[in-house]
């Protein structure tokens, strides 16, 4: 499965996010170089992942008890 394009974020826990359209998958790399992927996330919402104030707050209110989730890495 190839990764999707993984854009570099400024946050204190995250490097990296990408989304994969077709599937709805988000993808997100931390700092610590685990890598999850979030299922089933609509594109509206990677796309306000993308321009949040905090990557990591956004993610844990938005993402963590919403969407199933693996650790990929």
């Amino acid at each position: 499965m190839p990764m999707p394009e993984m854009i570099p974020v400024t946050s204190s826990n995250i490097a990296a996010i990408g989304y994969d359209q077709a599937s709805q998958e988000v993808y997100v790399h931390f700092l610590n170089g685990s890598l999850y992927v979030y299922r089933g996330v609509p594109e509206f919402l990677f796309e306000e992942f993308k321009v949040a104030s905090s990557y990591g707050s956004f993610l844990h209110r938005n993402f963590k008890n919403a969407y199933p989730y693996e650790r990929l890495e």
